[in-house]
């Protein structure tokens, strides 16, 4: 995963760019990079499969959304995401199945405790090849 983001300079928080080959793309790795920063994924092993959903405003808002709906799995769950699959994406909506794994001390070494998804510096657009987005975690 780590080939689809990169971590960018930031005075308190967690800054990434995402990249994606197309809208779909973006919101998978995005998705994939918040676990990828929360918990080393080379451990992780599929158990359950979720479905997951979210609405808003623009593709930055939903962007922010999605990926709220996710980081709960976490924060509610004590689940760990290790495949996103986009069903369904629009400007305004989209809908995903997500591959999880539960949460084990002995498995799964921790990296950083995200505490939420921010508007702060938020941009989902077109690239040269694909799309990208820049997004902040609050640590």
């Amino acid at each position: 995963m780590a080939n689809h983001y990169t971590q960018l300079d930031h005075t308190a928080d967690l800054r990434i760019r995402v990249t994606g080959s197309d809208i779909s793309d973006l919101f998978k790795n995005a998705g994939l990079a918040l676990f990828d920063l929360i918990a080393k994924s080379d451990r992780l092993e599929s158990h359950e499969v979720i479905e997951v959903a979210a609405t808003g405003d623009d593709p930055a808002d939903l962007m922010v959304n999605f990926l709220r709906e996710l980081l709960y799995l976490w924060t509610g769950d004590e689940k760990l995401v290790s495949m996103i699959h986009i069903m369904q994406l629009s400007n305004t909506a989209v809908s995903a199945r997500v591959t999880t794994d539960r949460y084990a001390p002995e498995r799964h070494e921790m990296l950083h405790e995200i505490k939420a998804v921010t508007y702060h510096q938020i941009d989902v657009r077109r690239a040269r090849k694909g799309w990208e987005a820049i997004i902040v975690f609050d640590v």
